[in-house]
C-alpha cells in the first residue's frame, strides 16, 4: 500500500470513534476493558480492530493470554490518533471561549523587563477576574520567543521591544519607558549620601549586564559621557536571583531597570542610590502576530496588560 492510498483510506474509512478505540485499547492493554470504557460490546470492539487491521494490511496489536500490546504499526497510529483527538479537544475549548469569553488558554512569552512586575500584576488581575482562563508562561530571549510567536506556539510576547522590528508578520506596541536605577543593599554606606555622581562610583565593585546588551551599552555610554572608564572590577550577570543575592551579601552596586528592583525595594531589601544617569532603555511593550486575531482569552489578558502598564507608567520613576 502506498502513502497516498493509506491517506485516502484514513480520510474515507477511519472515524473519530475508531481513533478513540485504538487509543483506549493501547492505554488499557485489554480489549474487554477498553470496550467497557467505550460503552461497546467486546465482540464489536474486536471486530472493529480486525477490520482496521485488514484494511491496512497491518497488525496493530499483539495478542496474548495477558492482553494486547501495540505493535510498531499500532504505536504509530496511536501516537497520531492522540494528536488528532487533542486537536479536536482544543477546537472545542476555543469554540466555547468564543461563545462566552471567559475560558480558554493564553500562552505568554516573557522577557526580563516584564518578569518582575508588569506580568505578575497582570496575571494576578486576570485570575481574579477570569479564573477559568488558564495561562502558560515561557521565559526567554527575543531570538527564542519571537519565532515561537510567529509559529503560533505563543500568543503574546511581553517585555523590552527589539531595537529593530525585522519581521513584517509581527507587530509591536509600546507600553512605557523606564529609567535605569543604580541600586545597592539597604543601609549601604553610599545610600547615606545626599547626592552621588558616576565619578563617586567608578571604583566600586559593580554587577553589570553582559557586553552587547542594550542596558550595558547605555551604562557604558553614561560613563564615557562623564569622561570616565567603565568600572573594571565587575561581575557580568543578568540573573535576577544571583544579582539580588550578591547585592544583599556584599557592598557591590548594580545598574538595573527600575521595575526589576522595585519589588525588592518595596520589601526593604534593596535601595536606589541618590544618582540619576542619563540613559534611556528601549521601550517595554508587547508583540503579537500581525495578521492573526487573538482569541477572546488572549484579548482579555491584553486589555489587563495595558491597564497594568498605565498604572506602572503613573509611577514617578516611569516615563512615557
Amino acid at each position: 500500500m502506498t502513502p497516498d492510498s493509506l491517506e485516502r483510506h484514513f480520510v474515507s474509512r477511519l472515524k473519530i470513534k475508531h481513533l478513540r478505540l485504538l487509543v483506549t485499547v493501547g492505554e488499557q492493554k485489554n480489549i474487554f476493558k477498553a470496550a467497557q470504557i467505550m460503552n461497546m460490546a467486546q465482540p464489536a470492539a474486536t471486530k472493529t480492530i480486525r477490520n482496521i487491521e485488514t484494511a491496512l494490511d497491518m497488525s496493530l496489536f499483539d495478542r496474548s493470554s495477558r492482553g494486547v500490546s501495540p505493535t510498531p504499526y499500532g504505536e504509530v497510529i496511536i501516537k497520531h490518533a492522540k494528536l488528532i483527538l487533542s486537536q479536536i479537544k482544543h477546537v472545542s475549548e476555543e469554540l466555547i471561549s468564543i461563545q462566552d469569553g471567559i475560558s480558554g488558554k493564553v500562552s505568554i512569552g516573557t522577557l526580563l523587563a516584564a518578569s518582575p512586575t508588569l506580568l505578575p500584576k497582570s496575571l494576578a488581575t486576570l485570575k481574579q477576574e477570569r479564573g477559568n482562563i488558564s495561562v502558560s508562561v515561557i521565559e526567554g530571549t527575543n531570538d527564542m520567543l519571537l519565532p515561537s510567536l510567529e509559529m503560533g506556539d505563543i500568543d503574546i510576547v511581553v517585555g523590552r521591544l527589539p531595537e529593530i522590528q525585522e519581521n513584517e508578520s509581527l507587530k509591536s506596541e509600546v507600553l512605557y519607558y523606564e529609567p535605569i536605577a543604580i541600586v545597592a543593599r539597604k543601609n549601604h554606606p553610599l545610600s547615606k549620601k545626599d547626592k552621588l555622581s558616576l565619578k563617586d562610583l567608578v571604583n566600586e565593585q559593580w554587577i553589570l549586564p553582559s557586553e552587547g546588551t542594550t542596558l550595558r551599552r547605555e551604562i557604558d555610554n553614561a560613563f564615557h559621557k562623564e569622561g570616565l572608564n567603565v568600572p573594571q572590577s565587575c561581575i557580568e550577570c543578568v540573573s535576577i536571583l544571583t544579582n539580588r543575592t550578591l547585592l544583599l551579601e556584599t557592598d557591590m552596586v548594580a545598574a538595573m531597570p527600575y521595575q526589576v528592583i522595585r519589588s525588592y525595594e518595596d520589601m526593604g531589601l534593596l535601595t536606589q542610590l541618590p544618582i540619576k544617569i542619563q540613559a534611556a532603555l528601549g521601550p517595554v511593550g508587547y508583540t503579537v502576530r500581525a495578521n492573526t486575531e487573538l482569541t477572546p482569552a488572549a484579548n482579555y489578558f491584553l486589555s489587563i496588560l495595558k491597564d497594568t502598564a498605565k498604572t506602572l507608567e503613573s509611577d514617578k520613576n516611569i516615563t512615557h
